[in-house]
C-alpha cells in the first residue's frame, strides 16, 4: 500500500449514515459486505484512501443518494478476523466535495474527488479559542436529556479542537448534524455549528437552553 498521504482523485466510496470522518481523526471500521471487502483489498494495493459520505435520502438500497461532501481517510490498521470481515481504522486526511460519480466495472463505487475547497485540511490542526466551560455545560445538559453517559474527566483534559472534532464524529447528533459539522470551515467554525446546534436541541427540551 502506498504512503502517499494525499488521497486519489478518484476515490472508492464507503456510504454510511450518521457518519462522518474530520481531518486528523480516526474512525473503526467493521467491514463484511463482499462488496467493500473487495474495496479494501483493491485500496490496499493501491493508493490506501477511502472516501466516507454520508447516505441521504433518495436512489435504492443497492444505489442510494449520496451527500455532496465527504471525508476522505487513509487506511492505517487491518486486521482479517477468522469469520472473514476485515476490521480496519481510518485516519481522516481530507474532505472531498463530490464531483461526479465514476462508472467503474467495481462493485463499489467511485467519485471524482475535488479536494481544492479543503486545502487546509492537509496543514496540521491548530488549537482554538473558545468557551469550554460553556461548551461543556450545553453537553452535560444535552446528554442528560438523551440519557447519554460521557467520560467528562477526559472531555475536561482534551485539546479544545481535539474535543471538538471527535465530538463531531461520536456525540449522538443525527445524520443532518452531522453533516452540518462535517461541512463547517475549519474547526473553530465547527464548534459554533456545534453550539447552535446544541441550543436548538436544549431549546426544545423541558430544561431550556444553557446560558
Amino acid at each position: 500500500m502506498s504512503s502517499a498521504t494525499h488521497p486519489p482523485t478518484d476515490l472508492p466510496l464507503f456510504p454510511l449514515g450518521g457518519t462522518i470522518l474530520l481531518p486528523g481523526e480516526r474512525l473503526p471500521l467493521n467491514v463484511f459486505e463482499p462488496r467493500y471487502l473487495n474495496m479494501i483489498d483493491d485500496v490496499r494495493r493501491g493508493p490506501g484512501h477511502i472516501g466516507i459520505i454520508q447516505i441521504r435520502p433518495g436512489g435504492t438500497p443497492e444505489k442510494p443518494t449520496l451527500a455532496g461532501i465527504g471525508g476522505a481517510g487513509r487506511v492505517d490498521h487491518f486486521e482479517e478476523t477468522g469469520d472473514g470481515r476485515y476490521l480496519i481504522t481510518l485516519t481522516g486526511v481530507s474532505r472531498f466535495v463530490m464531483v461526479e460519480e465514476l462508472e467503474r466495472a467495481t462493485p463499489y463505487r467511485v467519485a471524482r474527488a475535488d479536494y481544492a475547497p479543503f486545502a487546509h485540511d492537509l496543514e496540521p490542526r491548530s488549537e482554538i479559542e473558545g468557551d469550554r466551560d460553556r461548551l461543556v455545560r450545553m453537553l452535560q445538559a444535552w446528554f442528560q436529556n438523551e440519557h447519554v453517559a460521557a467520560d467528562w474527566e477526559s472531555v475536561a483534559e482534551a485539546p479544545l479542537t481535539t474535543l471538538v472534532d471527535q465530538l463531531s464524529m461520536v456525540a449522538p447528533f443525527g445524520a443532518q448534524d452531522r453533516q452540518r459539522l462535517l461541512e463547517a470551515a475549519d474547526t473553530a467554525a465547527r464548534l459554533g455549528e456545534m453550539e447552535a446546534i446544541l441550543a436548538e436541541r436544549l431549546a426544545g427540551g423541558a430544561d431550556g437552553p444553557v446560558q
